[in-house]
């Protein structure tokens, strides 16, 4: 009996070990078999893309992805599939994909070029930012994260003239918005915009310029100590501009009076001038016709 016992014990371990054997060579032989699909669908991908059929490029490398997720292939899948999108112009259509790309390889290491693509799918889809502010602070927002997080990196480089042009874009805005309120006479709302220009968007061109309707808001107001002190701020930085010699005048009358006289001198020198060379031309003429 024991004897049996024994012999059925070794019979049902050669049994499931031979069984465990035949399903690791079947997983085995399966795992190739998806890792050759996988290829395949990789590289009808790479040649749609190659031959401009961009649309099916992406869905091969979806494919691609989808028959082998476990694969090193998976993520470089993902990413090709939104690269195919973005540069045919479906921006939609790749920020979806690297927004998903993002949240299921959140540790790949090619984390940085998914953050920049991004970014610059949704910089594309600028349009009339005085309308529609969304894109632009999407776009913001993930060009700052590619400077912040990969700083050694060429994406950064780029990322980093975008959101200068992003700046210029948002403070544009601002002014936009701000000389809006001024011309409403709606004060306090048009110093709000124009200080959020000062504040948050200081390397721009159009720091000077809100400087300028500060001074000139206050000025309206009666603020006359406060229209000074951002008078003296606007000739500290910016002595040789435009909008300094603006402010400038709105506190000095005789500036604006001897202005105005020194251009009217210029003119009447301007005449005199023009009226001597003509005579001058005149005089040559008759010299010239004298031998003819």
């Amino acid at each position: 009996m024991k004897i049996l016992k024994f012999i059925l014990f070794t019979f049902l371990c050669t049994l499931f070990f031979s069984c465990s054997k035949d399903l690791k060579e079947q997983s085995v032989l399966k795992e190739k078999s998806l890792d050759l699909q996988m290829i395949e669908a990789y590289n009808e991908g790479l040649n749609s893309l190659k031959s401009g059929d961009v649309l099916f490029a992406a869905k091969k490398f979806n494919e691609a992805e989808i028959l082998y997720p476990q694969s090193i292939w998976a993520p470089r899948s993902a990413l090709m599939a939104a690269y195919s999108y973005y540069i045919q112009n479906y921006y939609e259509d790749a920020v979806a994909e690297l927004e998903r790309f993002i949240k299921v390889y959140s540790k790949h290491e090619n984390l940085d070029y998914a953050y920049f693509l991004l970014a610059n799918s949704y910089y594309e889809q600028i349009i009339d930012e005085k309308k529609d502010l969304q894109a632009v602070i999407k776009a913001k927002s993930n060009f700052m994260i590619v400077s912040n997080r990969y700083p050694n990196t060429d994406y950064a480089i780029d990322s980093s003239f975008k959101l200068d042009l992003i700046n210029d874009i948002l403070a544009s805005k601002e002014m936009y918005i701000g000389r809006y309120y001024l011309d409403k006479k709606k004060w306090i709302s048009a110093i709000n915009r124009f200080k959020t220009v000062i504040n948050d968007y200081q390397t721009t061109i159009y720091v000077e310029e809100a400087l300028y309707r500060l001074v000139e808001t206050y000025y309206l107001l009666g603020l006359k100590d406060e229209a000074k002190k951002y008078a003296n701020l606007l000739g500290y930085n910016f002595q040789s501009s435009e909008w300094y010699e603006k402010s400038y005048s709105l506190f000095n009358e005789r500036y604006v009076q001897s202005k105005k006289l020194n251009q009217s001198k210029e003119k009447v020198n301007y005449k005199l001038i023009k009226k001597v060379k003509s005579l001058f031309d005149w005089d040559e003429k008759k010299k010239i016709n004298k031998y003819l």
